[in-house]
């Protein structure tokens, strides 16, 4: 597993001039523990799942409270299959363990990244940073100005309670 991961982004959004916050806390491993631990709604979670759309990994972030529509990604990028990265795929593409993987496409991860609407109704945004023990919290204006995503549409959908 890539340990430098959260340095590298912390780095990078130094560099960027963001301004962010850190909290360090227990390792989570689902949205839930993770706005636990942050003192945030789930609703403010960035949930960055690597799902192969057809023969391409894609990078997509949606509200932690939110799932992903396998129907409208298909649709939208027309392919008929796709599906999550398995736990030995995202190792070998991210260095990085599910749960761990941050909402940024390139430079820090070499994806395209699609961003969910959802992540404009947040004031911020929060995310676990390449760890499971460390979090970011930042701006959403500054979040989607650093992350350069290749798109901002309709990737999610509501979850079953």
């Amino acid at each position: 597993m890539n340990t430098n991961r959260f340095d590298e982004i912390r780095q990078w959004l130094d560099e960027g001039g963001i301004a962010y916050r850190t909290v360090h806390h227990e390792p989570t491993l689902t949205s839930e523990e993770s706005a636990r631990a942050r003192g945030e709604d789930v609703r403010i979670g960035g949930k960055a799942l690597l799902v192969k759309t057809g023969d391409i990994f894609r990078l997509f972030v949606l509200s932690a409270a939110l799932k992903l529509d396998s129907d409208a990604v298909r649709t939208h990028f027309g392919v008929r299959k796709i599906r999550f990265a398995d736990r030995q795929e995202l190792l070998d593409l991210t260095g990085l363990v599910p749960g761990s993987v941050p909402p940024f496409g390139r430079p820090i991860l070499p994806f395209d990244l699609f961003v969910d609407e959802s992540i404009r109704l947040n004031e911020r945004i929060a995310f676990n940073a390449g760890s499971l023990t460390d979090s970011v919290i930042m701006a959403t204006t500054d979040y989607l100005r650093v992350a350069e995503p290749a798109e901002i549409g309709k990737f999610a959908a509501v979850t079953a309670e």
